[in-house]
């Protein structure tokens, strides 16, 4: 089933199915979304470590016996770090603790999997054994709005009891018919999904050669570039921008201090030229950058000396 927003779909979703007496546990860098949803159902929320089922076992076996029931929350491709988890190892785990498994793939249907059917089709997953896919309209499939796909069972319950279904209006014609389009062409040409992870793969290795640091990314459509200093950040984005290349900074307080990025998608229509260009200008533009010395530290150094000044005065 459809509804007019990835966002809200996340939040009726696990709004519906969970409640009071119920436990949430999501990784630790799950999208807004989720983390809304279960705060709206009124169940107890926990987050493991990243990409960590270890972390996740841990938690169950401290906490699971106590609530009715229990959802587990991961993503197919985180949007801020480019990685994934071991799909086949929350299935096991879920099963193990009487769990549910739900699987945002607004980031993954189109690039995980060799016809980009998502992460189980990348992992050799039945896509059966986890309890609730998620996904988006929009990114991939080029259009706007969330779905929910499951057991028949989910979906009849959810038709009823959704709020964002039962009091929303529906996606409009000519939405549904992009998105189906589109995944039409996807799955008739998985060549496209192909280039699309070569592209990934060289723009990854490029950085890395140049000598940035691209964190856990697989590489694969979303890849993030560590910077560290939120204000280097967004004037490395800035010059890059003026050099003709649109790049996404990423800073506090979306990601902690010290962490912020770069984030890069790489699409199927990006070539060899476009990808060993912006790296290259990018490692130009962050040595200009480098060298003028301008830092969240410092500028907080400069205005606390400018303020002491102004007090002795």
């Amino acid at each position: 089933m459809a509804f007019v927003s990835g966002h809200a779909t996340n939040l009726a979703v696990i709004d519906t199915v969970m409640g009071q007496r119920d436990l949430v546990l999501y990784d630790e860098l799950a999208h807004n979304s989720i983390f809304v949803g279960a705060q709206m159902s009124g169940a107890q929320r926990m987050a493991f470590a990243h990409n960590d089922p270890d972390s996740l076992e841990r938690l169950l076996v401290q906490h699971r016996a106590r609530y009715r029931h229990c959802l587990i929350v991961s993503e197919g491709l985180f949007s801020m770090d480019g990685d994934g988890p071991d799909l086949a190892r929350l299935v096991e785990i879920k099963a193990r603790h009487r769990a549910w498994l739900m699987i945002d793939e607004a980031h993954s249907l189109g690039v995980l999997g060799r016809t980009g059917r998502g992460i189980f089709e990348e992992q050799g997953v039945d896509p059966q054994e986890v309890d609730i896919w998620m996904g988006t309209l929009s990114k991939t499939l080029v259009s706007c709005g969330g779905y929910v796909a499951g057991p028949a069972a989910l979906i009849e319950f959810l038709k009823f009891q959704a709020p964002g279904m039962v009091y929303s209006v529906g996606l409009p014609p000519t939405a549904a018919v992009a998105a189906t389009e589109a995944l039409d062409l996807m799955l008739a040409e998985p060549e496209r999904v192909a280039r699309l992870r070569a592209n990934g793969q060289r723009f990854i290795g490029a950085v890395r050669a140049a000598g940035f640091d691209p964190g856990s990314s697989w590489g694969l459509a979303v890849a993030p570039v560590f910077i560290g200093d939120s204000l280097q950040t967004v004037l490395l984005s800035e010059r890059m921008m003026e050099r003709g290349f649109a790049t996404v900074p990423v800073f506090a307080p979306g990601v902690p201090e010290g962490q912020a990025r770069i984030r890069f998608f790489l699409s199927a229509s990006h070539c060899d030229a476009h990808i060993d260009a912006v790296v290259a200008t990018m490692a130009e533009e962050q040595r200009a950058v480098a060298q003028s010395g301008l830092s969240v530290s410092r500028v907080a150094t400069d205005a606390i000396r400018a303020r002491s000044q102004d007090s002795d005065g």
